[in-house]
């Protein structure tokens, strides 16, 4: 009879293609075997009446990422991946930033030092905002080479965006080092105008922002990113999409056998502009960017996510305190929508949200919540075959959840070092009570099982779906 570490008994293995009754055995951090009458095992857990996923991959998220102030979002990588560990995210892809005026290399080094306090896995999307020829031919190809296999670009915010022959430029480099590329894609001219003339007219409030950007601007930007990636053959993800125009766009462009891929964010499903209206300052919670919708806009990508459009669910978790001297309130009582900062927290509830909403309403089948929540943003960067699944051979990163158990959010029981959830007071049916990362117990009845340090990077290489189509729109090649 085989031995193992550890075995998982009687639950509903699920993946992204199926479901089965049978036990999870693991050996060295690795699945090594799925069936029954597996043996012994040092630790046993029974999972009777309980599913068995694969650990989520969280692929946009602000931990600890510094600003040219000096300070740093709320979380800190202990803080934010234990709050991940607690609901069910075994993974997750966080931001090394670049300051205008400034390199990658030393920005990426500091960001690994940050990162050693991690309790689960993380990778990194290395942000550039200022592609001199230092930072694109000297600094990116060594970390490209060294596993940091994406990049993202904002078309907005100020200092950060690109202009169209900026992003050429990146995408240009993005093909040559084999690396993807993900896109913040919003109109920064059409928003910069309209904030002006809101403001001018006294239109100040939180509520105003989504005022100030409209669908439309995020249709235009996702529309001709979409184009020039499609001039330069280098395929992308767009990042947050929040509404059905943006949606629909990417649609058209997958109609036409581009490899471009959609993201969006549960806070799109779940909150609309009517919250940034809330009395108090209360609407400052939910400021983030792109602006928040129309109830019709959740349901049209609800839509996108079951027509495969939208391949990935993220929490784009960006911790801002509501309270305190320099938190959104006290912001919001003295200055405009433009300057609260943007940003919402959500990596603990992300995937108790899409069960329950999803799942639990019909929304989504299990196979479905499997896939936008793990494989998909495994295999779209470079995770898969290591993780994103529950096959023999994979990191045994684990999910055990119970369907029926019934939780309110209140911010006092997440484990995040935010003050507030804007998901406060929902009552969501089903979470994880216990999550493996690479075979270790994180997380089981409430309690963190590892120390700060346990979490690894995840170095990643080329894999099939960031690999250009070698197709362009004319018969001029413009790389060679």
């Amino acid at each position: 009879m085989q031995t193992f570490d550890l075995i998982i008994r009687n639950g509903t293995v699920v993946t992204a293609v199926d479901s089965v009754l049978c036990d999870v055995g693991i050996r060295e951090g690795k699945i090594a075997a799925l069936g029954t009458a597996l043996g012994s095992a040092t630790r046993e857990i029974d999972a009777t009446g309980k599913l068995v996923l694969p650990g989520g991959i969280d692929s946009h998220c602000h931990i600890e990422q510094p600003r040219a102030d000096g300070t740093a979002n709320a979380d800190t990588f202990e803080s934010a991946t234990t709050s991940a560990a607690f609901g069910g995210t075994t993974c997750v892809i966080c931001f090394s930033p670049q300051f205008k005026g400034h390199g990658i290399a030393e920005r990426a080094a500091d960001y690994h030092l940050r990162a050693k306090k991690a309790v689960i896995d993380y990778s990194f999307h290395i942000i550039i905002t200022d592609p001199s020829a230092t930072v694109i031919e000297q600094e990116l190809p060594p970390l490209v080479a060294a596993g940091h296999r994406s990049i993202k670009f904002f078309l907005t915010y100020e200092p950060s965006f690109l202009t169209d022959g900026e992003v050429l430029t990146v995408l240009a480099a993005a093909r040559k080092n084999q690396a993807f590329v993900v896109i913040h894609a919003e109109n920064h001219e059409a928003i910069k105008w309209m904030t002006a003339r809101l403001e001018a007219a006294g239109l100040t409030n939180a509520k105003y922002h989504a005022w100030a950007k409209p669908a439309l601007v995020e249709r235009e930007a996702i529309q001709r990113v979409i184009a020039l990636a499609e001039l330069v053959d280098v395929p992308i993800q767009i990042f947050h999409v929040s509404s059905e125009e943006g949606a629909e766009e990417i649609r058209r462009a997958q109609g036409r056998g581009l490899k471009v891929y959609g993201e969006t964010c549960t806070q799109y499903l779940a909150f609309s502009a009517a919250d940034l209206d809330r009395a108090g300052q209360e609407g400052s919670k939910f400021l983030c960017s792109p602006a928040l919708r129309s109830t019709a806009d959740q349901e049209a990508l609800w839509k996108h996510i079951r027509l495969g459009t939208l391949g990935v669910v993220s929490s784009d978790h960006a911790p801002y305190q509501f309270g305190g001297p320099k938190g959104k309130q006290a912001i919001a009582l003295e200055s405009p929508f433009s300057k609260i900062p943007n940003g919402v927290p959500g990596l603990e509830t992300r995937m108790p949200y899409l069960f329950s909403e999803g799942v639990g309403k019909g929304r989504i089948d299990l196979q479905t919540f499997v896939a936008i929540t793990a494989t998909n943003p495994a295999r779209l960067f470079g995770l898969h075959p290591r993780k994103g699944s529950i096959a023999c051979g994979m990191d045994a990163d684990i999910g055990v959840w119970d369907p029926e158990l019934r939780r309110t959010v209140h911010n006092s029981d997440l484990h995040h070092a935010v003050d507030h959830t804007p998901y406060e007071g929902m009552s969501l049916t089903g979470w994880p009570v216990a999550t493996l990362v690479r075979g270790q117990v994180v997380m089981e009845g409430g309690t963190r099982g590892v120390e700060p340090g346990f979490g690894q990077f995840q170095a990643r290489g080329i894999y099939p779906l960031m690999l250009p189509r070698n197709e362009f729109p004319t018969p001029f090649n413009p790389h060679e």
